[in-house]
């Protein structure tokens, strides 16, 4: 049985006011004290953060764990075990014993564990006639009985905050989505406003947030897209009053005719080929076919395109293309990313440089290649070969399938916008959306 008397460490191991405060914390065990190891070992999982303790420090706890024979601890039952550093080698499926005593001093400094040497620092037990254990030396799981409530009170401190998060991110969402519908109602609806500086202003909150934000962040982001939620429904709810106080029924029917309750678009609008040609989605591997002879759709997006299209990498390419930006095309393609020089891609320069390494990757001739670039532009060949690649798995022949959206540039059948959008919605769960 344990003596309960205060240990000092063994070898050049110094003793510190940590190690004894767990050892006194162990000797105020209430006697009829027990809890399932389990289920703390569970909690300790949840807990880890705000303990300070890495997973293989916890797959060394649950090593010594799995030695105590019972599972309830409790001072009855005896709260020392002693494996040999091989055994816990053996039990953590293969970890150097080296690192298994540096994980074990950490769970020692963490609270969790208490020394229990040796005069000779070996672990082992000593039993009596009878064979029931006299004295044991090796580690004590007694701090983790007296500790047993504040651990399971972390654990839910931890539980309570991911929820938080998870909730603070679906109404980020919301309003992320509510924004963007609301800016392109407004534009579609031909009110008055600038809606485009609303637009650029949303964007800008979105692409400040950090990839791994802290709940801080998360918490001033939500509050800064509420009020501008807000501002923006102010505007058209006070449209919409004034609409119906002056009775306009030419309001109104222009509302029904501009409604479009079948559209697909989520944060942009459908892309426009040359001529006025409005590119659509068809099931030809993201390939596009084009409906012609529709007016040009009056939208922030494509008010910005045009903006974008008197800027370096924002131009009318050769076909007719629209060159998107740069920023767009590698959140749709962040494959290409890994290609470009140091394993970045800084500039369009860059995003050409790796489409080589792409296209002698995939088996493109370097005739495809240069003919795509003379139809399409030096930019737009480029970002169809990002494209290409991140939907290698779908295709083929990527010569083929190259030389195919090639001819229909040619046609002025092809659009790169609905293919962009297309790989935005597959790859927002893995980028930089939030929720």
């Amino acid at each position: 049985m344990e003596t309960g008397s205060v240990t000092t460490p063994f070898g050049r191991r110094s003793m510190t006011l940590g190690m004894l405060a767990s050892q006194v914390m162990a000797g105020e065990i209430k006697p009829d004290r027990s809890v399932d190891k389990w289920k703390l070992f569970r909690a300790l999982c949840e807990a880890k953060p705000l303990l300070g303790i890495g997973d293989r420090a916890l797959a060394v706890l649950n090593a010594l764990l799995s030695f105590y024979p019972k599972n309830e601890l409790a001072q009855g039952n005896g709260l020392i075990v002693f494996p040999s550093n091989i055994q816990l080698s053996l039990r953590t499926h293969g970890m150097a014993e080296q690192t298994v005593r540096r994980h074990l001093a950490a769970l020692v400094e963490a609270g969790l564990l208490v020394r229990k040497d040796s005069p000779n620092g070996k672990r082992y037990v000593r039993r009596d006639r009878a064979g029931e254990v006299d004295e044991a030396f090796g580690f004590s799981l007694a701090p983790l009985l007296a500790r047993a409530e504040e651990i399971e009170q972390l654990a839910a401190e931890v539980m309570a905050e991911r929820l938080h998060v998870q909730r603070l991110r679906e109404r980020i969402t919301l309003c992320r989505r509510d924004i963007a519908k609301l800016i392109e109602a407004a534009v579609e609806e031909e009110i008055p406003g600038d809606w485009q500086d609303l637009y650029r202003e949303f964007r800008d909150l979105i692409e400040s947030l950090p990839r791994s934000p802290t709940t801080a962040q998360l918490e001033l982001l939500l509050d800064e897209l509420t009020g501008l939620r807000t501002d923006i429904l102010n505007r058209l709810e006070s449209r919409v009053k004034s609409a119906k106080q002056r009775g306009n029924a030419d309001y109104i029917e222009r509302h029904i005719q501009n409604s479009n309750p079948e559209s697909k678009s989520e944060l942009e609008p459908s892309f426009e080929t040359k001529q006025g040609a409005i590119a659509e989605p068809d099931n030809d591997r993201g390939a596009v076919t084009a409906e012609k002879g529709r007016g040009k759709a009056t939208h922030p997006f494509h008010q910005m395109e045009e903006e974008q299209s008197r800027r370096p990498g924002g131009r009318n390419d050769g076909g007719g293309l629209k060159s998107f930006p740069l920023g767009l095309v590698l959140q749709a393609c962040p494959e290409i990313l890994a290609y470009g020089p140091d394993g970045a891609i800084r500039n369009w320069r860059d995003l050409m440089a790796a489409a080589v390494i792409v296209r002698s990757m995939l088996g493109v001739s370097p005739s495809a290649y240069e003919e795509a670039a003379n139809v399409m532009g030096p930019e737009n060949a480029a970002t169809v070969m990002a494209c290409i690649l991140e939907r290698g798995g779908h295709i083929n022949s990527a010569g083929g399938y190259l030389r195919g959206l090639t001819r229909r540039s040619e046609k002025g059948e092809f659009a790169i916008g609905p293919m962009l959008m297309a790989l935005l919605r597959a790859n927002a769960p893995a980028g930089r959306k939030v929720g």
